[in-house]
């Protein structure tokens, strides 16, 4: 059982989706749609002015976004 939740996280790590926020501006970030998707959701439930940390896929460097400014996800093909 351990062995199979770790190759789905590593998976997830592998794909990179690509978020478009107000303004048009376009970030890369690590994970799979569904899952940047469930973490822009918790953030959105969560606490006011809760934010959504992802990690960008090029530099590795902590992304934050605010749910409320994102307008769409995209899977980014590998």
């Amino acid at each position: 059982m351990f062995l199979a939740l770790r190759v789905l996280d590593v998976s997830v790590m592998n794909s990179i989706t690509e978020i478009t926020i107000l303004g048009g501006a376009r970030h890369r970030v690590e994970g799979d749609v569904k899952h940047v998707e469930q973490v822009i959701l918790d953030a959105a439930r969560g606490s006011i002015l809760e934010f959504a940390w992802l990690t960008e896929a090029e530099t590795g460097e902590s992304l934050v976004v605010n749910p409320e400014c994102v307008v769409m996800l995209r899977a980014v093909g590998s």
